[in-house]
Parts: C-alpha cells; structure tokens; sequence
C-alpha cells in the first residue's frame, strides 16, 4: 500500500508547488489578471479533489493499471495547468 501514499504526496506536492507558483507569479508580477491566477488555483483544487477520489475509489479490478492511468493523469493535468500558468 506504499504506492498509494507515495501517489496521495506526489499529487499533493506537486499541485501545492504550482499553486505556490501561480500565487508567486501574481504577487511579483504586477502585469498579471489576479482573477485569472485564482481561476488557475481553484482548477487545480478541482483536479486535487479529481484524484484523490480516484484514488479512494473502491470498485476497482486492475488497481496496479489503475494507479498509473491516475499517476499519467496527474503528470497530463499538471503540465495543462502549468502551461495556463506560463501564459498569465
């Protein structure tokens, strides 16, 4: 069960950094939308809750496919919203 902890930090860790960057990039940018920075934050609040209900999820036959279908997903929707992020 390590890899579902190891996978709960890593999609914690790595959409807790990229709202740490959207609020760094409004805070030192003074050129950038801040409605348009929280829009990005509160996206990745909604992929956080995304994942950890897939992960959570009980009814799954194939769990080891199952968690890297979850992992590729983080890794998709972070670069998607890093991107937004790059374009403020």
């Amino acid at each position: 069960m390590a890899s579902i902890k190891n996978l709960k930090k890593d999609i914690d860790y790595t959409l807790g950094d990229i709202i740490d960057i959207c609020r760094l990039t409004a805070q030192l940018n003074p050129n950038v939308d801040v409605d348009k920075s929280e829009a990005i934050v509160d996206e990745v609040f909604e992929t956080f809750d995304t994942l950890i209900v897939k992960i959570n999820a009980k009814n799954v036959e194939n769990k080891k496919a199952h968690f890297k279908a979850i992992s590729v997903e983080l890794e998709d929707k972070a670069n998607a919203l890093i991107e937004k992020v790059n374009n403020l």
